[in-house]
């Protein structure tokens, strides 16, 4: 049995309004709620990307390293290139180390977070 329906991902930033619009702008969703150190996107199929910010944030290294990356996110994607200009476009940076850049391109968000496009599905 199930404990629940997964409804948000929450990251950890030092800017919680400027990551927030990023990941709106990046899933055509909304901003949903704002606090001081909060801010929820609601994305077109109800899930919720949130931007908590922390002071002494510290972005994670990609691929390893201090901090080391704890996770990160995969969108599928129609077109490799078009989804990492529209990334670029929007703030993101692709990572130096690109494992397989044919199938995967690894960027970072503008708090550090490494993510992924991919066209796998």
């Amino acid at each position: 049995m199930a404990i629940g329906k997964l409804w948000s991902i929450t990251l950890d930033c030092a800017d919680a309004k400027k990551l927030a619009e990023f990941w709106r702008a990046a899933l055509d969703g909304k901003i949903a709620y704002e606090s001081d150190n909060f801010s929820g996107v609601e994305t077109p199929d109800g899930m919720w990307i949130g931007a908590y910010r922390i002071d002494g944030y510290e972005p994670p290294a990609w691929p390893d390293g201090s901090p080391p990356k704890q996770f990160h996110l995969d969108f599928t994607v129609d077109d490799l290139d078009v989804a990492e200009a529209r990334a670029l476009e929007l703030g993101a940076t692709k990572a130096e180390h690109q494992p397989e850049p044919d199938r995967w391109r690894v960027l970072l968000d503008p708090a550090g977070h490494p993510f992924c496009v991919t066209n796998m599905s």
